[in-house]
């Protein structure tokens, strides 16, 4: 694309005149700043270069040492994205966290939108459940049960569902943020399709970050694929090799035992990875070289 100036017959005949009074057009500015500093209701701005920079936020513990050795932590009054596909150890650093932050004494609440969490394994992770406000969004089941859904209604049905379960998730967030005595909220939308967490708007995580900005809160968001956009303060995305284990079958006389088979094989743990796709917690002055991936390992409680 290509721009050339067009200059009409009629302005080319005429010559521009700039006016070489400038102390006339200062003076109005002056009386314009001095109008401004009188009145009372712009008393309390401040002039961009008396603005001082603001405090880096204060990081906790997510509970897990290599990934606090890659982003420092989880930072308080900021909203933290974590996406992921399914049995990518997005669960298992959520539950770490919120136990991390139940042992520290604080008082979380964890939003499922989907009904997944399981208190068996929060419990083996060192949570402290009686500090920790589950709440489940749901829709209550159709009267008549034995009624079949043509299948013409199913794709509609899910996302009317979907819809209605974000809409739940949404209000009780709006309330738990409000309150504000809550240590760490985390919103759990790993089972949400990606086309429904993406009809929440980005007016929705624009008010969650301003409602905690000024907070000691930690929120947190577990996805498939980030949907907060510039909202979020940091952005980690996990992936995970799954390393098994076969059962090994006991040998008895000569025979397999009875309750084993040779085929059996059990999840012994995960090998996830956690890449830094986006901080802004970080000043450009202070930003320096750091490894942008983490790997560790989540073991099955079984395991040992």
């Amino acid at each position: 694309m290509s721009a050339s100036p067009i200059f009409p017959s009629a302005a080319s005949s005429r010559p521009f005149i700039f006016s070489s009074g400038s102390s006339s057009h200062s003076k109005k500015t002056a009386e314009i700043l001095a109008h401004i500093g009188s009145s009372r209701q712009l008393a309390p701005v401040v002039p961009a270069s008396r603005l001082e920079l603001r405090a880096s936020p204060e990081m906790v513990s997510s509970g897990i040492p290599e990934l606090d050795l890659l982003t420092g932590g989880f930072a308080r009054g900021c909203l933290t994205e974590i996406c992921g596909t399914a049995s990518s150890g997005r669960t298992s650093v959520l539950l770490l966290a919120l136990a991390q932050a139940t042992q520290r004494g604080e008082v979380c609440a964890l939003v499922d939108a989907s009904d997944a969490f399981d208190p068996a394994s929060a419990v083996a992770a060192g949570m402290e459940m009686s500090r920790l406000l589950w709440v489940r969004c749901g829709q209550k089941s159709p009267t008549n049960k034995s009624a079949p859904v043509p299948a013409s209604h199913r794709k509609t049905a899910n996302f009317s569902c979907w819809q209605s379960q974000l809409a739940q998730l949404l209000k009780v967030t709006d309330l738990l943020l409000q309150s504000s005595g809550f240590g760490m909220i985390a919103l759990d939308l790993s089972d949400v399709p990606p086309c429904s967490a993406r009809k929440i708007s980005l007016a929705s995580w624009f008010r969650f970050r301003r409602a905690i900005e000024h907070t000691s809160t930690v929120l947190l968001v577990l996805e498939q694929q980030p949907i907060a956009g510039s909202c979020s303060s940091m952005l980690l995305r996990f992936s995970a090799v799954h390393s098994r284990s076969k059962k090994k079958p006991s040998v008895v006389d000569g025979q397999l035992s009875a309750n084993q088979t040779t085929h059996s094989e059990l999840l012994n743990q995960l090998e996830i990875t956690a890449e830094l796709l986006q901080s802004r917690l970080e000043r450009k002055s202070e930003r320096k070289p750091v490894r942008s991936t983490a790997n560790f390992k989540s073991r099955a409680a079984w395991a040992g």
